[in-house]
């Protein structure tokens, strides 16, 4: 006597191959309802099928087994969306690094030189009101926006007088951690929590913009440092970002623009 519905039958009513099915079984994900001590077919449940169909998105989303485990396991359905969004979450990020990588391939599969601006600038010493630290690389965007937001917070609009900037040493860049700045220049400086006031000294830069968003940042790094090899002469020393449009300013990535100031070493006045 039957107990339930046939593998293939199951198949058919979850749209999934009576292999898949069969590899949930092994894996401890799905067991049949029953197994028949004598022939070994399986037979599932209909109220089998919402759990089969649930471990199939889960796996599609490449959730991996232990985790399709534990969502499975649990009866409080908030735990078990809290463990669907974790994951959620993850892959939306993988997303956001692969859209980056796309974005950079394009830019560097069609160069073209000749849409690079480069200005040579003379910048004066600065105060400035900044936060500073020594951070890793895959922590510099987090650290950029908690301290950038002590600053929004420490002086409104109306004390601002130009773009805010970031002052970023090579070692981040070459050892994975370094030293970083964010500062605003103000009306009146003033120090406070993280905050504090800062002397930039005057330098010399070459200067490109970047717009749009930061994904492909690094091939206008990589082409601006091409051209300071090529016309200039480089010298060690930070290099520094002017965010004169922003997500800060404009929700639209399109309209951002950020200008990248390289240190070089003028040959001539005026050069």
């Amino acid at each position: 006597m039957r107990h339930g519905m046939t593998i293939g039958e199951f198949a058919t009513l979850t749209h999934l191959s009576v292999r898949t099915l069969r590899r949930y079984h092994q894996a401890g994900l799905l067991e049949p309802a029953t197994v028949d001590p004598f022939t070994g077919y399986r037979y599932y449940s209909a109220g089998q099928i919402p759990s089969a169909q649930v471990i199939h998105r889960l796996r599609e989303l490449d959730v991996p087994l232990a985790e399709v485990r534990s969502i499975l396991a649990t009866d409080d359905p908030q735990r078990r969306a809290d463990l669907i969004a974790e994951h959620l979450h993850r892959l939306e990020e993988e997303l956001e690094r692969t859209r980056a990588a796309v974005v950079s391939l394009r830019r560097l599969l069609r160069p073209d030189r000749e849409d690079l601006r480069v200005e040579l600038r003379s910048l004066p010493a600065r105060t400035v009101v900044a936060v500073r630290g020594h951070v890793t690389l895959e922590d510099s965007t987090r650290w950029y926006d908690a301290a950038m937001a002590e600053l929004d917070a420490a002086f409104g609009p109306a004390e601002r007088t130009g773009a805010p900037g970031g002052r970023y040493a090579n070692e981040l860049f070459t050892a994975g951690a370094g030293a970083m700045t964010v500062y605003r220049p103000v009306r009146e400086p003033r120090a406070g929590g993280r905050v504090e006031i800062v002397e930039l000294p005057p330098a010399d830069v070459a200067v490109a913009v970047h717009a749009g968003r930061h994904d492909d940042i690094d091939v206008t790094y990589g082409r601006l440092g091409s051209w300071v090899v090529e016309h200039a002469l480089a010298v060690d020393g930070p290099v520094d970002e002017t965010y004169v449009v922003g997500p800060r300013d404009t929700a639209t990535p399109a309209d951002w623009r950020t200008e990248i100031g390289w240190p070089v070493f003028r040959l001539a006045p005026g050069g």
